[in-house]
């Protein structure tokens, strides 16, 4: 107890330095925390996969499609439990500003597969039967003021013209980690008006997403999968839902290491700055150094409290740095939800920013700690004063 007070004292001598230097600190982990943030809400889609899924699209590009009549040879593979598919829709609400995922999906089987969207009995049941029936998120649903029962237009993109749809259920996510801003309808619906105003585009569907019995089943489906349909007009590329997730970051990977290597610079500027701070510390108290050596002090007494001093502002700063990134990182979630459903702070963010403010402190004060020891009793006297 007595060496923590003896350390704050010495902290604070200057105080309006060592305030200065807490908050370069908290800034630089506020900067840190929020850009490791990002990265992860990057990642998100992908990380919250389930292992035995497996999506199937056309092995030429995702942007051909598939004839829906695959799904029951695809049933038919050994290790398949279920199998349901979707099309992105591309739709916009009103305005182009009010963008989000549409997909048009096969509801029963769909829904079966992810119990991570949390829905009602009820609302399911009105979901299936109601053809004009839609599902949309919780976090889009607040965003646009739904509510079950709402009539929703969204403009096609994709597919031209104003489609029209009955709001018969809002979905929670089961865990954090589940987007809630997804928006989902029935592909019936799609392909009949497709059959009506563009017959060849209907009958076909984006990509099939199979359940496999077990995980560990996965790669030999997918080769099975892509077998039974080889030298077709549609070959099939089967890959887990994880690896169909990174195919997207992978278009914009070179964003992501930006970002993280901007983060990692931050830390090394503010480490550069603490240092200077401590080498100026341990300059002006040479004579006492020197005094304490007198006195029989050793090295490791010095640069123990050279060293404490160093990780005690980093290590507040850290503190005040994490305490607000948690209300920063809520602001920017609520205005960038659009963008990222998933903004959630880690707890290995959290860890990384301890570990990197100790480093932060430890290599402060390295150098200072290592001339404090070097200086003899003599010269140090004659800085007294």
């Amino acid at each position: 107890m007595f060496i923590l007070k003896l350390l704050t004292r010495n902290a604070f001598r200057h105080k309006l330095r060592a305030l200065l230097t807490i908050t370069g600190i908290a800034i630089a982990i506020l900067s840190f925390g929020l850009l490791r943030t990002v990265v992860s809400a990057w990642y998100a889609g992908a990380h919250a996969s389930s292992g035995n899924r497996l999506i199937s699209r056309n092995a030429i590009s995702l942007v051909f499609s598939l004839p829906v009549s695959y799904k029951d040879r695809i049933r038919q593979v050994e290790g398949v439990k279920n199998v349901s598919y979707a099309n992105w829709f591309g739709g916009v609400y009103i305005t182009e500003k009010n963008f989000f995922p549409s997909f048009a999906i096969e509801p029963a089987t769909y829904l079966g597969m992810y119990p991570e969207f949390i829905l009602s009995d009820s609302q399911t049941s009105d979901f299936i039967r109601d053809r004009k029936g839609c599902v949309a998120g919780r976090k889009l649903a607040e965003r646009h003021g739904w509510k079950v029962g709402d009539s929703v237009t969204l403009k096609g993109t994709i597919f031209p013209g104003s489609w029209e749809f009955n709001l018969r259920g809002i979905y929670q996510g089961k865990k954090q980690t589940t987007d809630e801003g997804q928006f989902f309808f029935h592909w019936n619906y799609l392909n009949e008006t497709l059959r009506k105003n563009t017959p060849r585009r209907a009958d076909q569907t984006g990509i099939f997403l199979i359940e496999v019995k077990h995980a560990n089943l996965s790669s030999q489906v997918a080769q099975a999968i892509d077998g039974l349909f080889k030298n077709s007009l549609a070959e099939t590329l089967t890959e887990t839902e994880k690896a169909f997730q990174l195919t997207f970051i992978s278009m914009t990977e070179a964003i992501v290491v930006a970002i993280r290597i901007v983060s990692y610079v931050v830390i090394v500027i503010i480490m550069a700055v603490a240092a200077n701070t401590m080498a100026m510390t341990a300059r002006e108290r040479f004579g006492e150094y020197a005094i304490l050596k007198s006195m029989g002090f050793g090295w490791f007494h010095i640069a123990g409290m050279i060293f404490g001093e160093s990780v005690l502002l980093a290590l507040l700063g850290c503190a005040l740095g994490i305490g607000l990134t948690f209300p920063v990182a809520a602001a920017f979630a609520a205005q960038l939800d659009q963008f990222f459903p998933v903004f959630l702070i880690e707890r290995s963010t959290l860890w990384l920013d301890l570990f990197l403010s100790l480093l932060v402190g430890l290599v402060a004060g390295l150098f200072p700690a290592w001339r404090a020891v070097r200086i003899r009793i003599a010269d140090g006297l004659r800085r007294i004063g």
